[in-house]
């Protein structure tokens, strides 16, 4: 693979929100990857490590900009990577939470879908789930508040 190929790869990736990239040119395959390892791709749900935890940020406690939701106060629980979002191991699953539950640190919250693997999110606080910002089989983007535990 010609050199300029993979150096125009490696800004792709510095410019997007990706973490990972792969291409396959006949026999030969380049991998990038962003933040150390890339994880060894495993056919069942595995756990990650917790996902980041933020308090909610003044101006969202104030009602924020005109026209969107307002977030309830509490713990955010933001999306550790880019994916798709499921409230459930399958679609007859119930779902791991629901508004109102109590979770403790390191109960399951959701599952976030990354290049056909399923990782789960795990809670890093304990409280009650008192919002569910994503939704079901939507995409969500890196650092995107999933939930609120108060």
């Amino acid at each position: 693979m010609d050199i300029r190929k993979i150096k125009k790869l490696i800004e792709l990736l510095e410019s997007s929100n990706l973490t990972e990239i792969e291409i396959v040119e006949g026999e030969e395959s380049v991998r990038l990857a962003r933040g150390g390892q890339a994880p060894a791709p495993m056919p069942a749900p595995q756990a990650v490590a917790p996902a980041p935890v933020a308090e909610l940020p003044p101006a969202a406690e104030a009602g924020g900009e005109t026209g969107e939701e307002e977030i309830p106060e509490g713990e955010l629980v933001l999306a550790p990577m880019v994916g798709t979002f499921y409230t459930a191991s399958s679609p007859e699953a119930s779902p791991f939470v629901s508004i109102g539950q109590q979770v403790g640190v390191g109960d399951t919250l959701c599952i976030i879908e990354a290049m056909k693997m399923f990782n789960q999110i795990e809670a890093d606080v304990a409280g009650t789930v008192v919002a569910i910002l994503a939704e079901n089989g939507q995409p969500v983007e890196y650092d995107q508040p999933l939930f609120v535990i108060r």
